[in-house]
C-alpha cells in the first residue's frame, strides 16, 4: 500500500492533539507542507488520499502484536537487555503502571487513528462523487478497529466522533464509559458491513468480510454470543474464504509468509512493504512490518533465517502445550537449536543471545527469513503482511460463540472446532458442554499463538490470574492509562483501579 507522506504530515502538523504524543509533552511538529484543512477535500483523490492516511496507523498494530503475547503465558520480552525496551519488560512481569513507553504509544497512535477518521467524517458534505459512500464504510471500519484497541486496553477513554477538538477541549475531556464506546464501535461495523462487498480491488483495503469478523470478535469480548454467531456464521457461510490444509509444519508456516499473502484463508491483512526503510527511532514511520526483524535470531549466521533482535520470544510451556504430533507446534515455534542440529553443518552456524532472557525458541510465524527481506535496511522493512483476521480464528471464534450463547448449538460449535484440527491432520473430537469450551479455548491457543490474541482471550475468559504469573484480579485485566494523559487532562481522569 502507499502512502500519501504529504497528507499525512498534513495531519500530524494541524491537528496538534494531546493523544498525538510519542516523546515531549506535547507534539509539536514544523508542517512541511502548505495544505490546509479548507483547501483540501475538494476532489475524490483527496478523499481517497485522506482515507489512505487513516489507514496508516494500522500499521502501528506491531505493538498489539507484541503485548497480547508478551503479557501472556505465550512469550517473554527478550530483546538485548531489560534496559532496551523496559516497557515490554515490564508488562511480562505484570509490574508495569502508568509510565510505560508501549502503553503510551498504544493509546497515542490509535488516538491518532481515531482524529484521521474523524478528520474524513468532519468533511463528509463537503462533495459528492460516485465512490463516497464505500470510502465511508470503510473510514467506519477504522475508527471501529483503533476504539476497539483503545477500549480493550485502557477500558473508559474519550469516544470522540465525526469532528475535530481543538487542544483546549482536549485538556477537559471526560472518559466515556467502556459500554458506550462498544456500543459506538459496533454501530460503525455495522455501517461499515453494509457499505462494503465482500471483495474489494484495492489490496489491503477492508471488505463486507473483515467489517463482520471483526464486529463478531467485538461481541465476544462482550459475551454477546448470541450476536456473534449470527455475524460470524455469516462470513464462514456467504464470504469468499476457504480452509487450508498443511500437512507439515513448513506448510503450516508458509501461510504466514509473503507468497501467501491474501490467501483463501484471510480474511483481513494490514499491508507492509519492503521498499522503504526507516530508523529504530521511529517505528511508527516505517513501511515494513517492524515485528519480524524484531523477532528474528539474533547475530544468527545460517540457513533461512536472517538475523534479528530476539524480541518476543515463546515460552516452554507454549511448546509443551502441543500435541507433538501437531505440525503447527514446529509452525509456529522454531526451537533454534533442534533446527541447527538438523542442517548438514550445524558447526558452521551460529547465534547470539540477547541479554533480555532466552528461551531457545523464536516466533516462526513472524519472523525473519532469507527470502523476505527488505530494502534498504531490512531490520526494518519486512514486506510481510500481519494477518489480522484469518478464516481460522472466524471458526473458532463461531464454535465458542454457538458453544455458549443462551441456547447453545454444540453440534454447530463442534463442527467448527473439527474443521480447523482436520486442516492440520488432527484427529476430530467429540465432547459437549465445558469440555467442549475448553478445547475450543486450548484449540486457540494451538491456532493463534504467536498472533497477539492470548492475553486477550485469557482475560475475556476469566483464565488469566490462574495462566499469568504476576497477574491481578481487578488490576490487570486493563493496562493503565498512561500517565501523562492523566496529567494533560487536567485531573478530569482518574487511573484505573489499583494502579495509584
Amino acid at each position: 500500500m502507499k502512502f500519501y507522506n504529504k497528507i499525512l504530515m498534513f495531519f500530524v502538523a494541524v491537528l496538534g492533539l494531546s493523544f498525538l504524543n510519542a516523546c515531549d509533552d506535547r507534539l509539536e511538529v514544523d508542517p512541511l507542507y502548505t495544505i490546509d484543512g479548507d483547501s483540501f477535500f475538494n476532489t475524490p483523490s483527496d478523499y481517497d488520499r485522506a482515507l489512505t492516511g487513516a489507514y496508516d496507523l494500522l500499521q502501528t498494530s506491531y505493538l498489539n502484536m507484541w503485548i497480547g503475547e508478551i503479557a501472556s503465558d505465550n512469550a517473554i520480552a527478550g530483546g538485548e537487555s531489560v534496559t532496551d525496551t523496559p516497557g515490554l519488560h515490564e508488562i511480562e512481569a505484570m509490574t508495569h503502571n502508568g509510565v510505560n513507553n508501549e502503553l503510551r504509544s498504544v493509546f497515542s497512535f490509535n488516538y491518532a487513528g481515531v482524529v484521521r477518521t474523524n478528520y474524513l467524517f468532519s468533511n463528509k458534505d463537503k462533495l459528492d462523487f460516485e465512490g463516497k459512500d464505500e470510502i465511508y464504510a470503510q473510514a467506519h471500519f477504522l475508527r471501529a478497529y483503533y476504539y476497539f484497541q483503545l477500549v480493550k486496553y485502557f477500558g473508559d477513554v474519550p469516544l470522540i466522533l465525526d469532528r475535530l477538538i481543538s487542544e483546549e477541549e482536549s485538556t477537559s475531556l471526560e472518559r466515556t464509559p467502556a459500554s458506550q464506546v462498544y456500543e459506538q464501535i459496533e454501530i460503525d461495523l455495522k455501517a461499515a458491513s453494509a457499505g462494503l462487498d465482500w471483495t474489494n480491488s484495492v489490496k489491503g483495503r477492508v471488505t463486507k468480510g473483515a467489517a463482520l469478523g471483526l464486529l463478531g470478535r467485538v461481541y465476544l469480548y462482550q459475551d454477546k454470543f448470541d450476536d456473534a454467531a449470527i455475524v460470524l456464521d455469516s462470513v464462514i457461510d456467504m464470504g469468499p474464504y476457504s480452509l487450508i490444509n498443511s500437512t507439515t509444519s513448513e506448510e503450516y508456516a508458509d501461510l504466514f509468509s509473503v507468497n501467501q499473502e491474501g490467501n483463501s484463508e484471510s480474511v483481513f491483512e494490514i499491508q507492509y512493504s519492503g521498499q522503504e526503510g526507516g530508523s529504530y527511532g521511529c517505528l511508527v514511520c516505517l513501511e515494513g512490518f517492524a515485528a519480524v526483524g524484531f523477532q528474528g535470531i539474533r547475530q544468527y549466521t545460517g540457513p533461512e533465517y536472517g538475523d534479528g533482535n530476539s524480541y518476543n520470544l515463546p515460552t516452554q510451556d507454549l511448546y509443551d502445550a502441543f500435541d507433538p504430533s501437531d505440525i503447527r507446534r514446529d509452525g509456529t515455534v522454531l526451537d533454534i537449536d533442534a533446527f541447527i542440529a538438523e542442517q548438514d553443518n550445524p558447526g558452521d552456524i551460529s547465534y547470539a543471545i540477547g541479554g533480555g532472557g532466552h528461551t531457545g525458541f523464536y516466533n516462526n510465524k513472524y519472523i525473519k527469513r532469507l527470502d523476505e527481506l527488505g530494502l534498504p535496511d531490512n531490520d526494518l522493512t519486512s514486506p510481510v503482511n500481519y494477518r489480522l483476521l484469518r478464516l481460522p480464528d472466524i471458526y473458532l471464534m463461531a464454535a465458542e460463540a454457538h458453544n455458549r450463547k443462551s441456547a447453545p448449538n454444540d453440534v454447530k460449535a463442534l463442527e467448527y472446532l473439527n474443521d480447523v484440527r482436520a486442516r492440520v491432520s488432527m484427529l476430530d473430537l467429540s465432547l459437549s458442554g465445558q469440555a467442549l469450551t475448553e478445547a475450543i479455548w486450548q484449540e486457540r491457543r494451538y491456532e493463534m499463538s504467536g498472533e497477539g490474541f492470548r492475553f486477550w482471550d485469557l482475560v475475556r475468559t476469566g483464565r488469566a490470574a490462574s495462566e499469568i504469573e504476576g497477574f491481578v484480579e481487578g488490576k490487570n485485566e486493563l493496562f493503565p492509562i498512561p500517565q501523562i494523559e492523566i496529567d494533560l487532562a487536567g485531573g478530569n481522569w482518574s487511573q484505573n483501579p489499583n494502579y495509584n
